[in-house]
C-alpha cells in the first residue's frame, strides 16, 4: 500500500472560482451542453418581469456565443462597494451575492434566482463574459475573461436608451462538451415561461431564425397543446389566487389517458418533487373522495379511491408564487421547504366550488376513477396469476402452458413467434431452434385494447399470457404494465400472422395491445413482423418464393419464354415445418420488418382512429388511405 497518510499538502482552499471551474457540475448540473447558463440569465430577465419592469426579453444565439437583454430595471451603475468592486461587478463575480434573498427586500423573496449563484457559474464558466446595463442615465460594461475581470467603461446616455441588462458570454469547452445550448429545450422553455407570465413578450434569434413567444390564455395555452383531441371535459378549473406575496395560477382537466400528469411550477421554475406537489394530490384525493360519496357514487361498503385511481387521466399544470423556498441544489429542480397553506387552502376552495358546478362532468370524472380501481384490482389478480399466486411466499414467474420457450441464457439473443392459432403454432415449434427461438399460440384474434377498458384488458387470457410470457410485470398501485429492460426476456418480440386481411386485423390487434399496455416495447425497437411469402415458384426441382405481386410481375418480365409453376402460398397453418422455417424463422432468409414509430402524438391519434370506438374517423381515415398498402407512422 502507497503512504495514504495526510501531510500540510493534503488539505486544500479553493476560491469559489477555482471550485467552480473544477467541479462545474456542482453548480451547472449537467454539463454535456451549456444549456444551464442560458437558463440563469434567462430567469434573472424574468424575475424583473415579475416585478414590474420590463415586458420584453430578447435572447440572440449565434453559434455557441448568447445574448440575453431584459428590459428591467438596470444595476445602479458605478456605485462601489468597500471591497473595490462595483455593484454589478459583485452580481457576476461574488459567490452569494444577490438582492433576492429576504422577503422584505425588493423582490420580497419570491424570485426564481434566489442563492445568488447563477450569473457566476455563467461568468465563471465562459471563456468570456460581458455586462451592460444602464440606468439614471448611466451605463457601466464590464468584461471577464476565464472568470476573471478584465476591464470596465462607464458612459452617460441620452432618455432614448432603454434601461436594463445586456449579457453576453461564450461558454468554455474546458467544461461543457457542446459549447452550443439545447435549442429544444429552449424554445420548450420560452413557450413555457410566456404561458406562465401572460404579458410578458420572449423574442428568440435563432442563428438567424426569429421567434416570438407570447401567451394570450396563460395556462391554459400550456394546457391545449398537451390534451388536444382527448380532452374529456368542457369546462376546466382554473385557479387565480393571490394573497400578499403568495399566488397560486392553476389549471386543471381530465383526458381519455390512462396516465396523470402534473406539471409543477414554483416561482416560474419546474420542479420535480416537493411537498407544493403531495399536498396538492392529497387534497385533491381527499375532496374528491368526499364528493363523490356526498353524491352516492360512492357507496358506504366502497373503499375510498386511491390518489392513482382519481388521477387518472388528470392534466394539471400550476405555478406556485411563495417567499422562501428553499432547494436541494442549484438547478432548483426538488424542494425541500415551501409554505404550503395558502395555496392548498385556495386550491381546496376552488376545487369545490367547480366540483358543484361541474357535477354532470365530474360524474365522468367518478366513473373513470372508478374503472381504474377495478382495473387496478384486476391486476393485482392478474399479477398473482403471472407470479404463481398470492399464497407463495417467494415470488416464481409462471409461464403460460402454450409458450414453448427457448434455452439460451443469452436472453438479448432470444426471440418470440406470437402466432395465431394452434394449428400454425405447432408448425413454428417443430420448424423452430430451440436454442433461441419461442413460440406462442394465441386463440383466434386477441382483444382490441383500444376499446376494452382496463379491468377487461387484464382479464384477457391471451393478454395476460404475453405479458406473462415476455417478462414484463403489472404494477398492482397503478393497474398497468411495469417495463424494466433487464428482466425483457427476448429481444426481439415477433407477430406472425397469414398475407391477408384477416391477418393484417390480426397484427392491427396485435400492435394496438402494445401501444397500450407498453409502448417503450415499440420505442425501444423490440417489435417484429414476418412478411410471409406469397407465391412459391417451381422451376424444375428448384423453387424459390416471391413476397408480393409485384415481385410475381417483375419474375415474369425477367422469364419470358421459360416454364415454370406459381403456387399461392397457403396459411401458416397450412405451411410444412420446413416451408415455416425458410420463410420466416431462417434469420438468413426470412423477410421481416421491424414495428417503428417517429411521432408518438401521431400514433395515438392513428390508434384511435382505426381501433377506436368511433367508426366516422376510422372510415375517413379509410377512404383518404383506401389505395395505401402500408401505414408509417
Amino acid at each position: 500500500m502507497g503512504n495514504n497518510l495526510y501531510d500540510e499538502k493534503s488539505i486544500e482552499s479553493l476560491s469559489p472560482l477555482e471550485f467552480t471551474r473544477l467541479r462545474p457540475g456542482v453548480y451547472a448540473g449537467d454539463c454535456t451542453y451549456s444549456t444551464q447558463l442560458l437558463v440563469e440569465i434567462f430567469s434573472n430577465a424574468v424575475d424583473e418581469f415579475r416585478l414590474g419592469h420590463g415586458n420584453q426579453i430578447d435572447v440572440t444565439i449565434d453559434k455557441d456565443i448568447i445574448t440575453v437583454q431584459d428590459h428591467g430595471q438596470g444595476f445602479i451603475p458605478n456605485s462601489f462597494r468597500e471591497d473595490g468592486k462595483t455593484i454589478l461587478e459583485a452580481a457576476f463575480s461574488v459567490l452569494n451575492t444577490s438582492g433576492k434573498y429576504r422577503e422584505d427586500g425588493t423582490y420580497e423573496g419570491t424570485s426564481l434566482g434566489s442563492f445568488g449563484i447563477g450569473s457566476k457559474i455563467t461568468t465563471f464558466l465562459s471563456h468570456w463574459l460581458e455586462v451592460c446595463t444602464c440606468r439614471d442615465k448611466q451605463q457601466e460594461h464590464i468584461k471577464f475573461v476565464e472568470g476573471v475581470f478584465e476591464k470596465r467603461t462607464t458612459s452617460k446616455v441620452t432618455n432614448n436608451v432603454p434601461t436594463g441588462t445586456i449579457v453576453t458570454w461564450q461558454p468554455s469547452e474546458e467544461f461543457f462538451k457542446n459549447t452550443t445550448v439545447e435549442i429544444n429545450v429552449i424554445k420548450t422553455l420560452f413557450k413555457t415561461v410566456s404561458c406562465l407570465c401572460p404579458g410578458l413578450i420572449i423574442n428568440l434569434d435563432d442563428n438567424g431564425t426569429k421567434t416570438t413567444y407570447q401567451s394570450k390564455y396563460g395556462l391554459n395555452d400550456l394546457v391545449d397543446d398537451a390534451v388536444k383531441d382527448k380532452e374529456l371535459l368542457k369546462n376546466r378549473l382554473n385557479i387565480n389566487f393571490e394573497e400578499g406575496k403568495n399566488k397560486l395560477d392553476l389549471v386543471m382537466t381530465y383526458t381519455s389517458n390512462y396516465s396523470s400528469t402534473i406539471v409543477p411550477y414554483v416561482n416560474t421554475g419546474l420542479t420535480e418533487s416537493g411537498p407544493h406537489i403531495t399536498q396538492i394530490k392529497t387534497a385533491l384525493t381527499r375532496e374528491m373522495n368526499k364528493f363523490f360519496r356526498d353524491k352516492k357514487w360512492l357507496k358506504e361498503k366502497d373503499e375510498n379511491l386511491t390518489g392513482d385511481d382519481i388521477q387518472e387521466g388528470m392534466y394539471m399544470v400550476f405555478n406556485y408564487t411563495a417567499p422562501s423556498v428553499s432547494y436541494d441544489a442549484q438547478v432548483k429542480s426538488r424542494i425541500t421547504a415551501i409554505d404550503t397553506k395558502p395555496a392548498v387552502a385556495a386550491f381546496v376552495m376552488a376545487l369545490n366550488s367547480w366540483l358543484e358546478a361541474n357535477e354532470k362532468e365530474v360524474k365522468n370524472i367518478a366513473d373513470k376513477a372508478i374503472n381504474a380501481r377495478k382495473a387496478r384490482e384486476a391486476a393485482k389478480k392478474a399479477r398473482e396469476s403471472i407470479r404463481g399466486g398470492a399464497k407463495e411466499k417467494k415470488a416464481v414467474l409462471k409461464l403460460p402452458s402454450k409458450l414453448t420457450d427457448c434455452w439460451s441464457k443469452d436472453r438479448d439473443k432470444c426471440e418470440i413467434f406470437i402466432i395465431e392459432g394452434d394449428s400454425a403454432g405447432g408448425g413454428m415449434k417443430d420448424a423452430r431452434n430451440n436454442e433461441f427461438q419461442a413460440v406462442l399460440p394465441v386463440r383466434g384474434k386477441i382483444l382490441n385494447c383500444q376499446k376494452a377498458a382496463l379491468d377487461k384488458m387484464m382479464a384477457n387470457a391471451e393478454v395476460r399470457d404475453m405479458i406473462k410470457a415476455f417478462g414484463l410485470d403489472l404494477d398492482v398501485k397503478t393497474g398497468k404494465v411495469a417495463y424494466d429492460p433487464a428482466k425483457l426476456r427476448y429481444d426481439k418480440i415477433i407477430i406472425s400472422a397469414d398475407a391477408d386481411v384477416d391477418g393484417s386485423h390480426i397484427q392491427s390487434l396485435f400492435y394496438t395491445f402494445i401501444w397500450n399496455f407498453c409502448p417503450q416495447l415499440i420505442l425501444d425497437g423490440h417489435v417484429y413482423a414476418t412478411i410471409p411469402p406469397l407465391y412459391k415458384i417451381t422451376i424444375g426441382k428448384e423453387y424459390k418464393y416471391i413476397q408480393d405481386d409485384a415481385a410475381l410481375e417483375k419474375f415474369r418480365e425477367q422469364n419470358k419464354g421459360k416454364k415454370y409453376l406459381v403456387n399461392r402460398m397457403k396459411g401458416l397453418g397450412e405451411m410444412d415445418a420446413s416451408e415455416l422455417e425458410e420463410t420466416l424463422l431462417n434469420p438468413d432468409n426470412r423477410q421481416m420488418k421491424q414495428i417503428t414509430v417517429k411521432d408518438t402524438a401521431k400514433a395515438d391519434v392513428l390508434f384511435d382512429q382505426l381501433m377506436g370506438t368511433s367508426a366516422v374517423p376510422r372510415k375517413k381515415y379509410i377512404e383518404e388511405h383506401s389505395k395505401e398498402a402500408e401505414v408509417e407512422f
